[in-house]
């Protein structure tokens, strides 16, 4: 590491610290709210603008600019470092807002979720590396919990909120008023992106990390458990994420586009087509769990498809067979938000704990949790032993994800960074969009069933991704390069 003239910082409110803290967070509110508000308004947003044909685009737009983002900020911020990046990715972000808060179009909205993708995904990714260039490897489980628990007040009031400015206001009024507090939020991080700025990219007293972060936690000597990565054109880079996207938009839509068997064609189709597409952009042996790194990356993605394979149609079981009102679905989503929230802030403390045994507990919980929705899908247990598995799952998604992200920190260098950010949060969201899309076919194909039997095959495909993440898990953290 760098040295320093004083001590770094020990916690995440240092004064030299603190408002990074503070705006980073905010961001990750900010864009947690937005996500959550938008589900709730876009009934009204289609109504008043004609645009009920173009409903499920403005969901997919979102989802396609992200991962083009994704890649584009990773490679950037290794290039140059992540604060014009970072800068940009708030700027696009905040264009998309305004563009979507004045339309007067369906379509002008749609240019304004395209956008609001793009700069989110870019933004995920800066927001990694700056924690691994401003912040100390030991407050990294720290931030990276905080920022889990900064996506609990969205879930809980989003869409609440939302709902309450759309009818006294006008749903123009989420945008915009969002984009007031996203410029609040870049104030408030202006003394770190002009340290970004400067040549040595550091704060006084920060460590800027040449080397992997934390040997304790990548295993001995980061560049050597690290494969090294693939050499792929940015230009190259930015096609492969558009065909990823594209693999995934099809792989959604794979019911409409064809009729029973052919829907199962266009969808092992489209799989292909992502992870084929998806390969370069990842680092060596990621898709076969090559111990260290490529596991640890795998991992964020087995155990998104697991966790969000399964909420996606958990409230339609509660509210269709149980009679649940939406209200009330919604509350065992948000113990599955306090949970994860629960889940976040223990691991931060657990410093003393091998990665492997905490990524290996928490991909237990997911696993334990989604086999309780099974049950209670085979024999008819009830809203409350469904609401207690979700429990578990959430403590699980705490406990691990902000882990994994700590990790794949600790296994770069200041050269990837970036990279390796871009393929976690890529990683990310082709497993949640992927096991949303094939569970979707499996609650298709056992519709027949009815009642809540015809949910098992859907619940089936996450606890399948569930399963693989508690093996996959052995082969991510320090003890893997031992076994």
């Amino acid at each position: 590491m760098t040295a320093t003239t004083t001590a770094p910082p020990t916690t995440l409110l240092d004064p030299r610290l603190r408002w990074t803290t503070v705006g980073a967070l905010a961001m990750v509110l900010l864009a947690a709210f937005e996500a959550m508000a938008v589900t709730t308004i876009m009934p009204a947003v289609s109504r008043d603008l004609d645009g009920q044909a173009l409903y499920s685009v403005a969901f997919s737009a979102t989802l396609a600019a992200s991962i083009v983002g994704m890649v584009v900020a990773g490679r950037w911020s290794d290039r140059s470092g992540p604060g014009l990046p970072l800068v940009t990715a708030i700027g696009t972000f905040l264009a998309g807002l305004l563009v979507a808060g004045f339309a007067g179009a369906m379509e002008v909205f749609i240019v304004g979720r395209f956008l609001q993708g793009l700069g989110g995904g870019a933004l995920t990714v800066c927001l990694y590396v700056v924690v691994a260039r401003l912040y100390p490897p030991p407050l990294h489980p720290r931030v990276f919990g905080a920022f889990a628990a900064a996506w609990v007040i969205p879930s809980m009031v989003g869409p609440f909120v939302a709902g309450v400015v759309a009818d006294r206001l006008s749903w123009h009024w989420v945008f915009l008023g969002v984009a007031a507090l996203v410029l609040l939020a870049l104030v408030s991080m202006t003394s770190a992106l002009r340290a970004m700025f400067r040549a040595d990219g550091g704060v006084p007293g920060v460590p800027v990390v040449d080397q992997p972060v934390d040997e304790a936690d990548a295993g001995a000597g980061g560049s050597a458990t690290a494969p090294a990565r693939r050499v792929v054109g940015s230009g190259v880079a930015v096609l492969l994420a558009v065909l990823v996207t594209a693999g995934l938009l099809t792989l959604g839509t794979s019911a409409e586009l064809a009729t029973p068997p052919w829907t199962w064609l266009v969808a092992v189709g489209a799989v292909v087509v992502v992870l084929v597409s998806a390969r370069p952009l990842l680092p060596r042996g990621t898709l076969l769990a090559a111990a260290g790194l490529p596991a640890t990356i795998l991992l964020r993605g087995t155990i998104a498809a697991a966790y969000f394979g399964t909420e996606v149609y958990l409230p339609l079981m509660l509210q269709t067979e149980y009679g649940l009102s939406s209200s009330n679905a919604g509350l065992i989503l948000t113990v599955g938000a306090l949970s994860w929230a629960t889940g976040s802030n223990l691991q931060a403390r657990l410093t003393h704990v091998a990665p492997r045994r905490i990524l290996q507990a928490g991909a237990t919980m997911v696993m334990s949790g989604v086999a309780v929705q099974i049950a209670t899908a085979a024999f008819d247990l009830g809203p409350w032993v469904a609401g207690a598995g979700w429990l578990v799952a959430g403590l699980g998604m705490g406990t691990s994800f902000p882990r994994i992200t700590t990790l794949v920190l600790a296994y770069s260098t200041r050269a990837d960074q970036g990279a390796n950010s871009s393929a976690l949060s890529i990683s990310d969201a082709i497993g949640g969009a992927s096991a949303t899309a094939i569970a979707g076919l499996g609650f298709g194909a056992l519709a027949w069933a009815g009642g809540t039997r015809q949910f098992l095959g859907g619940f089936a495909v996450a606890l399948t991704a569930a399963v693989a993440s508690v093996l996959i898990a052995r082969r991510a953290g320090r003890e893997a390069l031992e076994d």
